[in-house]
């Protein structure tokens, strides 16, 4: 026979477990400095600016 498991117990263990997952995301997401928060978004920047470059602008190309 197996073993009993308290489906209670088991969903909250579970439910810890996805908050402690979602906190250690929001943690990378938001827990940043303000300098690496403008790095970031000057990386971003660039790489926008870099892939627009590279846009084909005609009426000819779908």
């Amino acid at each position: 026979m197996g073993d009993l498991v308290n489906l209670k117990q088991f969903r909250k263990r579970a439910e810890r477990e996805q908050a402690e997952a979602e906190a250690a995301a929001n943690r990378t997401r938001f827990g940043r400095t303000k300098s690496e928060r403008k790095l970031e978004e000057a990386r971003d920047q660039r790489a926008r600016e870099l892939l627009d470059q590279h846009r084909i602008d005609g009426g000819d190309a779908s």
